[in-house]
């Protein structure tokens, strides 16, 4: 049905009503007091707040109010790592914000004029550059019983540290001065520990700190570290327990590594935000694959509890419950995205859930406490004859029965653009260099069969990738972030004198005629399930995408959705008591190539998915938007610039004389 109308010109697809149904426990979620304490805005990772002065009236009239320049630009020269943009997300409490930089500094401004009051460096950056290109320092933690109150950072250095807010010291009584070194207790030794680093935020449930982890994604060697999750205690930093995401010895579901594979295999790391509920104490895991991300040749077996949402006591580190969405992965279906926490009403019964939304572009939703499926998941035969020398697949997949995907799975000459005839043509043509077929085809090796690649979709960047989903709490509706950004995978033998891997992934071109997509739009889309009823309520583009391509200018198409880029991974969704508010970048003319030219704030209707207002900015923007209080003026803030522009956080709010 997708595919089937990009030609229209105000393009929106909201054929079923939202259904407003509050919710028993509605009011324990969302950033409270006007404030933004946690990452998601709160344990439950809603990223809704209940303010209401900017509306859909109001918010064209958005203006920057203040601007900070990252820190990281006055060290960058000295440092060894390459430039990268400012994606992280900031904590506002107390009349403060406080944001960690890309080299995981740390500072606090104040709320309401930006004036920087002082920055934490904590020299990540002098303790040795790690393997991947793409570091980052996404988010804080922060932490009060009352009396105390600390922030805590993972740096890109390895190490955890607590931080006192009024001050910017760190806690000496915690670790070592301050510090635990996050390259001791990862449970194997003998790893490359260059290939693991942080960047995601801790989270705190209870007196635990939890913490997950980065690792990079393409090793030379079999070496990479396991991604076991580690648990710290919250006032001395003592180490107090390590959840095995990739079971050991004598520990359930070993068997599913079969050859002994655990002893070796790294990865199956949690790099996407955790969320907690802090009375039942639990916290919610989603993990990665394991290495290798496309070939399981070394590594035969369903690898529980790789790609699986695991729910774990944090007092004791012990599992309560566990999903695996994919059996045995090969495609980087990781789960980047954050687990979202909120209660629901489903045929008159109310549900304290998790839906976790995936790269498959779909969402699982279970009963948190216990693990119970909300709507059954079933498993279903997909294509496993994998013609790659030692591979071994499964031979089913889970599926949701509830709520649809959200997003375009597989591909088919249907799905090719056909914007007109030539275009067409021309799209088809590409296509012969693909194998095209269902969601989780086995991988072939480079030029099988006359063919260079399997074209997967969604691809290794989603579906749903890393600015995942938001939630209202008091509607049951969960609003998702996706992408229509496939993959061309195939194997290849690498260097024998470089590598030890039998075989390793060689990206195959995806890009389409005269440099548009290859298939169908909407290449990004925002869609609207209405989890009391597992129903898709609405679904639009989010972003222009190439509508001004000279080869279809001329068809005055409307929105088609932004295309992916180097920012792929960016953003989020923000929802307040009368938005949903996220952002999109804004593109010149296309061509062959294209420009950002800055980005667009945007304000939808929560209930239909209209477009509003939007405020246009010359800065890329980045950072998922955070909104807060503060003397009366509501704000919301976001990050953006980095690689060629200057680095900054942005705060918007409502000219004085028009704000309430």
């Amino acid at each position: 049905m997708l595919a089937a109308v990009y030609h229209q010109p105000r393009w929106i697809l909201a054929a079923l009503p939202a259904l407003f149904l509050c919710t028993a426990g509605a009011a324990q979620y969302g950033a409270a007091d006007g404030e933004w304490r946690h990452h998601g805005g709160d344990d439950g990772f809603t990223r809704y707040t209940a303010l209401d002065q900017i509306d859909g009236a109001n918010f064209d009239r958005l203006e920057p109010v203040w601007k900070w320049a990252s820190a990281d630009s006055r060290i960058e020269e000295n440092s060894p790592y390459r430039r990268q943009v400012l994606r992280s997300s900031p904590l506002v409490t107390g009349g403060r914000l406080y944001i960690p930089t890309e080299l995981s500094q740390v500072a606090a401004l104040d709320a309401a004029t930006g004036e920087e009051l002082w920055v934490y460096d904590p020299k990540s950056y002098e303790r040795g550059k790690p393997a991947q290109n793409n570091y980052y320092t996404r988010g804080l933690e922060y932490w009060t019983d009352g009396e105390q109150e600390r922030l805590f950072v993972a740096t890109i250095g390895k190490q955890l540290i607590s931080i006192d807010p009024a001050t910017g010291l760190p806690d000496r009584a915690f670790g070592e001065d301050g510090v635990v070194e996050l390259s001791r207790n990862l449970g194997r030794e003998n790893t490359e520990l260059r290939n693991i680093s942080h960047g995601q935020p801790v989270i705190v449930v209870g007196d635990t700190i939890v913490v997950g982890s980065r690792i990079f994604d393409f090793p030379l060697q079999n070496n990479n570290p396991p991604g076991h999750v580690r648990g710290y205690d919250v006032r001395t930093g003592e180490f107090k327990w390590r959840f095995h995401t990739i079971p050991q010895e004598g520990e359930e579901f070993v068997e599913t590594w079969e050859n002994d594979s655990w002893k070796t295999t790294g990865n199956t790391n949690v790099w996407a935000p955790m969320t907690a509920d802090q009375e039942l104490g639990y916290v919610y895991l989603a993990t990665s694959t394991p290495t290798s991300d496309y070939y399981g040749g070394l590594r035969h077996g369903d690898n529980v509890y790789s790609e699986s949402l695991i729910c774990v006591d944090a007092a004791t580190g012990e599992r309560v419950w566990h999903f695996q969405t994919v059996h045995h992965g090969v495609w980087d279906y990781d789960i980047a995205s954050a687990p979202n926490l909120l209660d629901i009403v489903v045929e008159g019964r109310l549900i304290k859930a998790v839906a976790q939304v995936s790269k498959t572009a779909f969402t699982y939703v279970f009963d948190r406490a216990t693990g119970e499926q909300v709507w059954p998941i079933e498993e279903r035969p997909v294509p496993w004859k994998s013609t790659v020398p030692g591979e071994k697949m499964s031979k089913t997949q889970p599926f949701p029965t509830k709520p649809p995907a959200f997003d375009r799975q597989g591909v088919s000459e249907d799905d090719l653009i056909d914007f007109t005839a030539e275009l067409r043509a021309e799209a088809l043509e590409i296509a012969e260099k693909f194998i095209l077929g269902p969601m989780f085809m086995p991988l072939i090796r480079r030029g099988e069969g006359g063919k260079e690649a399997i074209l997967v979709l969604p691809g290794a960047g989603g579906g749903a990738n890393h600015p995942g989903a938001a939630a209202d709490p008091e509607t049951g509706m969960l609003f998702v972030q996706s992408m229509t950004r496939p993959s061309g995978m195939a194997l290849v033998e690498p260097d024998g004198a470089r590598s030890s891997w039998p075989y390793v992934l060689d990206r195959v071109s995806t890009a389409g005629p005269r440099g548009l997509p290859l298939l169908k739009p909407p290449y990004k889309r925002i869609t609207a399930i209405d989890l009391n009823r597992g129903d898709i309520a609405w679904q639009v583009p989010l972003g222009d995408g190439p509508r001004n391509h000279p080869a279809i200018r001329h068809l005055n198409l409307g929105p088609l959705g932004g295309l992916a880029s180097s920012a792929v991974t960016e953003g989020g969704l923000l929802v307040t008591k009368t938005l949903l508010i996220t952002h999109t970048a804004r593109f010149e003319v296309y061509n062959d190539r294209s420009t950002v030219l800055g980005s667009s704030l945007q304000a939808y209707d929560k209930a239909t998915g209209k477009l509003l207002a939007e405020v246009l900015t010359d800065r890329a923007l980045h950072g998922a938007p955070v909104s807060y209080m503060q003397g009366g003026r509501q704000y919301i803030a976001v990050t953006g610039g980095g690689m060629t522009e200057p680095a900054e956080l942005i705060a918007f709010a409502l000219p004085e004389s028009k704000a309430p």
